[in-house]
């Protein structure tokens, strides 16, 4: 038996969010802050920046058992077998420490076919570590990369105290699903968290599933967060949302990267072109769900594009590259702190070939951690444009 101790879960317990609202169960951690959200009236967005993906619990303790109640928001799909669970991963001093998942929530069932949905609300879950030692020790409970999660209650057997501040630099990122996680194993093995931790840096994650379009409210939000290495994976969505041509792509990616300097002047900002996806290499958007295997839990993206389309300025990956790759080498010549990473480096021909991206547009796990790992060694390296050498 273990003589609990509840704490409040408070936002000086919360790092990896730019925002914490307060509900009717707990608190809610958000990755956009309330102005962006404010300006938003996407489905897809409000439910990928309320995904925790990168955001932590951190508490100093001697407990020997951790208890977290959650209330997690869960999508099941019409026709789809069942989603695994949300995966909670515990670290403690830095290393993992075990995992585990909260039953039950609320689910949103989706009917991708007919583009509607239905909410079930269902009862809060606890995920419950044991076995810790009664050391003094620095705890993190990295929350599920793809579920939205309310916190209700945090509960030890030893008090808990604010750890002191990371002695490490703050890495911004913002990308796409792939780097929100898609079909990562889980939050603190997404790409960017995988990079994080071998690159020594304290992660803020603003992969937003579906919504890397260079929202302007995204740029701010950037903009307002304190940070010391800042780099934006640009692209994808710009293609398989087929939300514009090449006359606006370049002028928006000036406007993103201008919001952010008025915030960051003089730190490192690294602009990342898409990896490689060979169905939008030369094709442009927009690309589509084939529920045709939906049964098998086997989901694949076409595109509806024709190559021809790119005479009329439409995009497809190879043209954003080349555009990126220009907009960084002009702007480079007065701002001797910007550069680029060809996204291919991370992922190209040769691993596609060795691991094709399952469903056309998503690496897996797998993928996810070779990309974290190239990453880091290409930004964190002691060559790289992080690198403190």
């Amino acid at each position: 038996m273990h003589d609990w101790i509840t704490t409040p879960v408070t936002a000086d317990l919360l790092r990896g969010a730019l925002d914490v609202e307060r509900t009717e169960h707990g608190v809610l951690p958000h990755r956009l802050p309330s102005r962006a959200r404010a300006q938003n009236t996407d489905g897809q967005l409000a439910m990928a920046e309320s995904q925790p993906s990168g955001v932590r619990l951190v508490f100093r303790t001697r407990a020997t058992a951790v208890e977290l109640d959650a209330l997690p928001t869960k999508r099941t799909y019409v026709g789809a077998p069942p989603r695994p669970d949300g995966v909670y991963d515990l670290v403690v001093d830095g290393r993992p420490a075990g995992q585990g998942t909260v039953l039950g929530g609320n689910v949103i069932t989706v009917d991708m076919a007919e583009g509607t949905s239905e909410v079930r609300p269902g009862p809060h879950g606890t995920v419950r570590f044991g076995g810790l030692s009664g050391e003094v020790k620095d705890v993190e409970v990295w929350l599920p990369h793809n579920e939205t999660t309310e916190l209700i209650a945090l509960r030890t057997d030893a008090p808990v105290e604010t750890a002191p501040p990371a002695d490490r630099r703050v890495w911004l990122h913002h990308g796409s699903s792939i780097s929100h996680g898609s079909d990562a194993a889980s939050s603190r093995n997404t790409w960017p968290a995988v990079a994080a931790t071998l690159g020594g840096v304290e992660l803020i994650n603003l992969g937003l599933a579906g919504s890397a379009l260079l929202d302007p409210f995204t740029a701010r939000a950037m903009r307002d967060t304190r940070a010391d290495l800042i780099s934006v994976k640009i692209g994808i969505n710009i293609v398989n949302h087929d939300v514009m041509r090449l006359r606006a792509f370049g002028p928006a990616v000036h406007g993103f990267l201008d919001t952010i300097r008025e915030g960051h002047p003089d730190t490192p900002l690294l602009v990342v072109s898409p990896i490689l996806c060979p169905m939008h290499e030369d094709t442009p958007g927009p690309s589509f769900p084939d529920f045709s295997e939906l049964g098998e839990g086997r989901l694949r993206f076409r595109t509806l594009g024709d190559p021809a389309e790119r005479a009329s300025g439409k995009l497809t990956l190879q043209v954003i590259r080349e555009e990126l790759a220009r907009i960084v080498k002009q702007r480079a010549a007065d701002d001797p702190n910007l550069h680029y990473l060809d996204g291919r480096e991370l992922y190209g021909e040769s691993d596609s070939a060795e691991l094709p991206l399952p469903d056309g547009l998503h690496p897996d796990a797998a993928t996810h951690r070779r990309m974290g790992e190239r990453f880091a060694g290409a930004a964190f390296g002691s060559h790289g444009v992080f690198g403190t050498d």
